[in-house]
Formats: structure tokens, sequence, C-alpha cells
């Protein structure tokens, strides 16, 4: 064992300084778990105080509206009544008027023409009969079309209202759109350094120490010119005497910044060594993942050596096992469909060259001793099992392996599969739709590229398959063409899909999608969202932000948050899954891409680390490739030497 305790204090991962690490790094994440959410909790109080206080006004605005709209109406039929009756007047002395000139003009004719003016005379009473009647007619149709009017314009009125009051919704809609559309684009900005950036994301915990102090004491230095410089404007404005004073005290301030610049010099040069010292400390943190990525580079280098003799054999075994079952296929006149168990072990071809079945070669025909131990460490970080549960494998095999007293390492490696399979056992829970749910939300999660959308469509597929009806929303409105993706696989399996245009608001879609699967009786709504980096927390704030507004329609709601992560991006995912389990709190995890990466391992520190069910795998295109995780068939397809 002297070589392996030798080997891991060359690593830097010594158990009490591992522990005061992992607590004071959950103390602090803890600490901002809790800022953060104390910062929710103002921010969501001065929100509804803010919104009380402008329904309020908005109410004060609308009664005024109503009263001065009330008192403009009430003016305007005075007006027009006092116009009515202005214009009949006029009309009846201009009547008048006429009457008498005509009868004066038909008195000035011959007498002949009483009878036919007597005539005239009975008609024209006739006449002013059919006028006022004619006249209310006329009233009473204009006191129908203004009560029209009085109806259309309280219905305007109403209208208009609810216009503003969408306005209102749609300006906020297009303001938070435009703060998250200004978020993405600093992230898809930052998206291009984004795979540098993850490489050197541990590295860069003890960079941005380093660079916290130069700013620090940059700060310190423009403070410094600054104090010199409002030291001599005020200088300049104070009298002879208070200049004199200014300057001493100013000098003396100046002396006393020098002094402590001198000393923070000296305290800097100090603590370079010292953040020299922190920086391995945290370099050795920072080595899970650069030691990682460094181990992947030189393996990808040694690869070229490694892989061609390792998977060269195993890349023969696989040939062998393909062209096999490929001459079986062939040779079969009706071919049957592959049974997932097989696509399983297929799918999980690269990873076994790394652990599995690919750690035989370890094992067989040695003795246990501290070399075997190192060369299993060695796999198992190779593996991408992590750090963490490498350590707690190697401790429990040793510890078993003294208790036990094995003979050799072929008892060992049935030990170490025993072992592993207890760590995904643990993680083996598959997602349950309770009938009495309806709709049953399932919130999808994950960064950009791990085949969210294409694992909605095959779930809602299975779903479907199952009896169930099911609703897909498409809330990614950030990526071009996701909605249109999403859209596609509704089609595909006559799914009706929720959508907005693109770069509409993820919360909005997902609540009108909501709604329509509760007025549709729908047993499951899928709800997509836009892939974002797990360490941008406007981001993130804008799940918490679709969560919350999904709790107003049911406080339950989602029911489950699911998490997919790409098996490729190896221990990145678990980062993924602890930051988007911190904004979110997920309850299942998918792993996708499982048959296009040796980093497979990443599973067992998954479900080693973290609490959260593994509801899925992916190993392959089909729709038949993703399946429920099933921990048992998992090792026995990892360890099968076929």
């Amino acid at each position: 064992m002297g070589k392996k305790n030798k080997f891991l204090s060359w690593l830097g991962f010594g158990k009490s300084d591992k522990a005061q690490q992992e607590a004071e790094r959950e103390a602090q994440l803890a600490k901002e778990q809790a800022e953060r959410e104390e910062a929710e909790r103002q921010a969501q109080q001065a929100k509804e105080a803010a919104e009380r206080a402008e329904a309020e006004r908005q109410a004060q605005l609308v009664k005024e509206q109503a009263e001065r709209e009330e008192a403009e109406r009430e003016a305007q039929l005075a007006k027009e009544a006092a116009e009515r009756e202005e214009a009949e007047r006029q009309a009846q002395l201009a009547k008048e008027a006429a009457e008498r000139e005509e009868a004066e003009r038909q008195a000035q004719l011959a007498k002949e023409q009483a009878e036919r003016e007597e005539a005239e005379r009975q008609a024209q009473l006739v006449k002013e009969q059919a006028e006022r009647a004619e006249a209310e007619r006329q009233a009473q149709l204009a006191k129908e079309q203004a009560e029209r009017e009085e109806a259309e314009r309280q219905a305007q009125l109403l209208k208009e209202q609810a216009e503003r009051e969408e306005a209102e919704r749609q300006a906020q809609l297009v303001k938070e759109q435009a703060e998250r559309a200004e978020a993405e684009r600093q992230a898809q900005l930052a998206k291009e350094a984004a795979e540098r950036e993850e490489a050197e994301r541990q590295a860069q915990l003890a960079k941005e120490a380093a660079e916290r102090a130069e700013a620090e004491r940059q700060a310190q230095l423009a403070k410094e010119a600054a104090e010199r410089a409002e030291a001599e404007r005020q200088a300049q404005l104070a009298k002879e005497a208070a200049e004199r004073a200014e300057a001493e005290r100013q000098a003396q301030l100046a002396k006393e910044a020098a002094e402590r610049a001198e000393a923070e010099r000296q305290a800097q040069l100090a603590k370079e060594a010292a953040e020299r010292e922190e920086a391995e400390r945290q370099a050795q943190l920072a080595k899970e993942a650069a030691e990682r990525e460094e181990a992947e580079r030189q393996a990808q280098l040694a690869k070229e050596a490694a892989e061609r003799a390792e998977a060269e054999r195993q890349a023969q075994q696989a040939k062998e096992a393909a062209e096999q079952a490929e001459a079986e296929r062939q040779a079969q006149e009706k071919p049957k469909k592959e049974g997932f168990f097989s696509r399983l072990k297929k799918g999980l071809l690269k990873t076994k060259a790394n652990i599995g079945s690919g750690f035989a070669s370890i094992f067989k025909g040695k003795k246990i001793d501290d070399e075997l131990f190192e060369d299993l460490e060695t796999q198992l970080l190779t593996a991408d099992i992590g750090v963490e549960t490498t350590m707690k494998l190697i401790d429990n095999l040793t510890d078993a392996a003294d208790r036990k007293q094995l003979k050799d390492g072929e008892a060992l490696y049935d030990l170490m599969k025993k072992e592993m399979s207890e760590i995904l056992k643990t993680a083996e829970q598959p997602l349950e739709i309770p009938s009495d749910k309806k709709p049953y939300v399932i919130l999808m999660v994950g960064v950009n590229g791990v085949g969210k959308t294409t694992t909605i469509g095959k779930l809602a597929k299975q779903f479907q398959s199952e009896g169930k009806s099911v609703m897909l929303a498409a809330g990614d409105t950030f990526r071009a063409a996701a909605v249109e993706q999403l859209q596609v696989w509704g089609e595909r399996n006559s799914i009706p899909v929720i959508a907005q245009h693109t770069g509409a608001d993820s919360a909005s879609v997902v609540f009108d999608a909501f709604q329509a699967a509760k007025a549709r009786n729908v047993d499951v709504l899928i709800a997509d969202t836009a892939g974002r980096l797990q360490n941008k927390d406007n981001l993130m704030q804008e799940l918490e932000k679709i969560a919350r507004v999904m709790k107003k329609l049911d406080p339950d709601a989602p029911h489950e948050v699911m998490l997919t992560i790409d098996a490729g991006t190896g221990q990145n995912a678990i980062s993924q899954v602890k930051l988007f389990n911190q904004a979110v709190g997920l309850t299942g995890i998918t792993l996708t891409k499982l048959d296009g990466t040796a980093k497979g391992g990443v599973i067992f520190s998954v479900a080693d680390q973290f609490k959260v069910p593994i509801r899925y795998i992916g190993v392959g295109e089909g729709i038949d490739d993703l399946r429920t995780f099933k921990s048992d068939d998992f090792i026995e397809a990892l360890f099968s030497q076929e």
C-alpha cells in the first residue's frame, strides 16, 4: 500500500484536506444559495409591493378616466340636445317666415287660388304632422343609436383597458425578452470560449483569487491616485492656511497610503508565496478537471499508441462481434429486431474499453498488491469515474480485500463489479406518472447540445404508446429552428405543440401550454427550455422564473424537473447536476449519447455524489434506444465479455 499512499499524496488528495475543502465548498455554496434566496425574497416582496401600488394606480386611473368620459358623454348629450332644439327652433322660424311669405304671395294671387291654398294649408298641416312623426322616429332612432354607441363605447373602453393591460404585459414581456436576449447574447459571445473556459474552469478558481488580489491592488493604486487628485482639488478650493493643512493631511494620507501600499506590496510578495501554495491547493481541486483534461490530452496522445493497442484489441473484438452480427443479420432472410439489451451492450462498447470488461486485463492472472490498486486507480480516473468515487471504490475494495483475504485479482474483479453495481442501484428509480395529476408536467433542462429536444420527442412517443395523451411546450424560443424541430416531432407523432415566435418569453409559452393542457385534460405536458451554461446566473434565474410561473396554476408544478446530460462531457456533468439542482431542484436525470463516448464512467460519479434518480439512458439514435435505466442490465452489459 506504500505506493498507493505515495501516489495519492502526489495527487494531493489527502482525506482530511479533502474533507475540509469539501466542507468549505459546501458552506460557501450554502451561503451563496441563502444569499440568492434572501435576495429573491426581498426582490419578490418589492415586486409584489410595486405590483399592488401599480394595480391601485391603474384602478385610480381607470376610475378617473371613466369619470372624465362619463362627464364628457353627459356634456356631449346635452350639447347634442341643445343643438337639436336650436335646429328645430331655427327650422320653425324659417318655416314660419316661409309660410308668411307664401301666404302673402298666395294672397297677391287671384282669389281663384283660395281653395288650392286651403288645400295646400291642409297638406301643410298633414306634412307638419308627418314631419313631427318623422322627427320623433328620428329621435327614437337617434336615442337607440346613442344607446348602441354608448354600449359600443363601454365595450371600447373595456377593450382599450384590456389592450392597455395587454400592451403593458407585452411591454414587460418585451423587456424581459430584451434582457434575456442581451443575457443570451452575452452568453453567445462567451460561448466561443465556453469549451476552453470549461477546461480551465477549475484552474480559473485559483486564477480568479490571484486576479481579485491584483484587482484589489490596482483598485488601491487607483484609489490612492484618486485621493491625491481629490486632495489637490480640495486644496485648490481651500484657503492658503487650509491648503497647507489639507496638504499636510493629504501628505499624511499619501504617506499612510504609501505605507499601506508598501505593506500591501510586501504582503503581496508574501501573498504570492502563500497564493502559490493556495493555488497549488486550489489547483488540486482544479486538477480534478485539469488532470482529467490533461490526462485526456495526454491520453489522447497516448491513445494514439494505447488506443491503437487497447482500442485495436477492443475494436478487433467489437469488429469481430459486429462482423459476426452483421453476417448473421445478412444471412437471415427476415432479420429480427435487435433487443434493447443487445443494443445496450453495443452502445457501451467505447465505455467498456475503459471500465467494465476493460478491467479484465488489469485483474487477470495478477495478485492483489499495491501495483494492482495503482493500475486500477489510474484506469478508473481515465474512465472519468471521478476522483471522489474512485477513492471510495479503492477504499471499499482495499477494506474488503483485507477482510475477505481474497487470493487473486480475478476475485477482486468480481467484488469490484458488485461495488459498482451497488453505486448504481441507489440511482435506479423509474419515472412513474400518477393518474391524479393532470397534466403531469415535466420540465426539461440542460446545457446546449445535450439532446433535450430529441429526448423530448422520444419520451413523448413512449408515453403515447402507453396510452397517455401528451402535449409539448416549445419553451426554447432562443435557438434557431428549435420550435420547428419540436413541431416536427409533434407532427410525426400527432402530438399538439404549443409554441410562439422565436424570441418570445419562455415562461409565457410554458404558461399558455399549461393552461391549454388543463383545458384539454392532457395526461402529460413536456416543456422544452433553451440550453444554457450552468455557470450563468442570469440564465439560471430564468429557469427559476418558469418554475414560479407554473406554480401559479399548480403549486406542485413542475412535477418532474429532468436534467439531460451528455455522457461525453465527462466530469463537467457533475458541475451541471450540482448547479441545476441548486437552481430548480432536480428530480430526475437522463444520460444521453452513451454510445458515442468512452467517458460513460461519469454515470457512477452522478449516482454516487447526488441523490437524484437516473430515469433514462440513451445508447443510440433510434426512438427505442432511450430506455428506462435499470442498473442490473447496465452492469451486466458493461461487464459482459462478449
